[in-house]
C-alpha cells in the first residue's frame, strides 16, 4: 500500500486534478452559473488539495503497512484554508465548496483502486477506504471553518462599511455625487428620487419593516434600514413618484399607531443629496412624542411657524379662545377638549362626539356655548382656520 501511496503522490496529481475540475464543472453546476471562481483559481484549488490529501495518506503510512493518524496535521491543511476563505470572498455557497470536496474524494479513491498492481487485499482496501475518507472529512471540516472566519469578517467589515455609509449619508455626504452613487449602489434605492426617511424608537430594523411590510408592498416602496449607535432606527423609503408622498405618509402613521412603533417621518424630500435634512426633519417631529405613534414633520409645520412668531401665536389665543380661558377651569377644559375633537375631526359632530365621547347633540350644544362665550359663527362651516392655529398655539403653550 505504501508504493502505491506514494506512486499517486508522485504521479497521479495532475491526471486526477484534471478528472476533478471536469468532474466539479459537470456534475456541480453552481461554479458555472455563478462565474465567481476563475478557471485557474479551481484548478489550482483542485490541485492543491488532491496533493495535500494523497500526502495524508502517504504520512500516515507505518512501517508495517498499517495506518495511522498524523501527528501535526496543520501543514497539510494548507489549501483547505486557501480555498475555504477564497470561496467565502467570492461568495460560492459553502455546500458547494463540501460537494467538489465529495467528489474529489470519490476520483481519488477511483484512481487509488484502479491503479493498485497487484490489487488491494479485503483489509488493506477496507484500510485505505477509511483513512481516504477521513483525510477528505478532515480536509472539508477545516474549508467549513475557514469559510465561516471569512464570512464573519467579511460580515463584520460589510456592517462597518454600511454604518459608516449611513453616517455619511445622515450627515450630509450625499451632497457628493461620487458619495450619492455609492451609498446608491450599496442600500440599493435611487440617488435622485423622491424620499421620505423615517426614525423610530426602540425597535430594530427587522421589526420596523414586518411593522410597515403592508404599507411597502401597496405603495411600491424601495427602502433600506439602519440601526444608528444611539439605538433609533432610521429607514430610507423610496416614493415611486412625487405625487402620493401624503398618502404614503398616512399610511405610515396608520401602520406605526396599529403596531406601536413611536417616531417621526420626513417631508419629501428630493434625493440621497437631501437625506441630512430629512433626518433633522423626522428628528424634530420625533421630539417629545408621548406613546406609540409616527408623527409627521408636514403636521409639524403650522406647530413651527407659530413657535417662530409667539406675540402673533398669542392674539391668536386671545382672539380665539381668550374668554373660553376665563371660564371655571372644568368649564373651560370640557369646552376646549370639545374644539380639539371637533376640529380634528374636520367639522364632523358625530366623530368628534364619538371621540370625545358623548352624543352628538352634545357636541352641537357645546359649540353654540362656545359661539355664544366667544362671539363667534362655529357653526356656518368647517372649523374656520383661525380657530385651528389658535387651538395649535394654545396646545404649543403659546398663551
Amino acid at each position: 500500500m505504501a508504493q502505491l501511496l506514494v506512486r499517486a503522490r508522485a504521479q497521479r496529481v495532475e491526471p486526477i486534478t484534471r478528472r476533478l475540475v471536469a468532474s466539479i464543472s459537470r456534475e456541480n453546476n453552481a461554479y458555472d452559473a455563478t462565474g465567481v471562481v476563475p478557471d485557474d483559481d479551481l484548478w489550482r484549488s483542485c490541485h492543491d488539495n488532491v496533493e495535500r490529501v494523497l500526502e495524508m495518506l502517504v504520512l500516515s503510512v507505518q512501517p508495517d503497512g498499517s495506518l495511522s493518524p498524523v501527528d501535526d496535521l496543520d501543514q497539510l491543511l494548507d489549501a483547505a484554508r486557501a480555498t475555504g476563505g477564497r470561496r467565502a470572498e467570492q461568495g460560492l455557497p459553502l455546500d458547494d465548496v463540501l460537494r467538489s470536496y465529495r467528489i474529489g474524494g470519490r476520483l481519488i479513491w477511483e484512481d487509488l483502486v484502479t491503479r493498485s498492481d497487484p490489487p488491494l487485499d479485503p483489509e488493506s482496501f477496507l484500510n485505505l477506504g477509511v483513512w481516504l475518507w477521513s483525510s477528505v472529512d478532515t480536509s472539508s471540516a477545516e474549508v467549513a471553518r475557514a469559510y465561516r472566519r471569512t464570512e464573519q469578517r467579511l460580515l463584520r467589515a460589510d456592517t462597518q462599511r454600511m454604518a459608516a455609509l449611513w453616517e455619511g449619508l445622515l450627515g450630509g455626504r450625499a451632497r457628493e455625487e461620487a458619495f450619492a452613487q455609492e451609498a446608491s449602489r450599496s442600500m440599493d434605492l435611487p440617488a435622485h428620487a423622491p424620499l421620505l426617511l423615517v426614525l423610530l424608537r426602540c425597535t430594530t430594523p427587522e421589526d420596523a419593516a414586518d411593522a410597515l411590510a403592508d404599507v411597502v408592498e401597496e405603495h411600491h416602496l424601495l427602502t433600506a434600514w439602519q440601526t444608528r449607535a444611539d439605538g433609533d432606527v432610521v429607514g430610507v423609503l423610496a416614493l415611486p413618484d412625487e405625487a402620493g408622498h401624503h398618502r404614503v405618509v398616512a399610511a405610515l402613521v396608520d401602520a406605526a399607531e396599529s403596531t406601536g412603533l413611536r417616531g417621526g417621518v420626513s417631508g419629501r424630500c428630493g434625493g440621497l443629496a437631501e437625506v441630512d435634512e430629512a433626518f433633522e426633519q423626522a428628528r424634530m417631529a420625533a421630539a417629545g412624542l408621548d406613546g406609540a405613534g409616527l408623527r409627521s414633520h408636514d403636521d409639524r409645520l403650522v406647530p413651527a411657524l407659530l413657535l417662530s412668531s409667539p406675540q402673533i401665536s398669542r392674539q391668536l389665543v386671545d382672539h380665539w379662545l381668550g374668554p373660553l380661558l376665563a371660564l371655571p377651569e372644568a368649564e373651560s377644559a370640557e369646552l376646549l377638549d370639545t374644539l380639539f375633537a371637533w376640529v380634528a375631526a374636520g367639522g364632523s359632530t358625530s366623530r368628534a362626539a364619538t371621540v370625545i365621547p358623548c352624543h352628538r347633540n352634545t357636541v352641537l350644544n357645546r359649540l353654540v356655548r362656545v359661539s355664544t362665550i366667544t362671539q363667534q359663527h362655529l357653526l356656518d362651516g368647517p372649523p374656520p382656520t383661525g380657530l385651528a392655529l389658535a387651538l395649535q398655539a394654545y396646545a404649543a403653550g403659546l398663551r
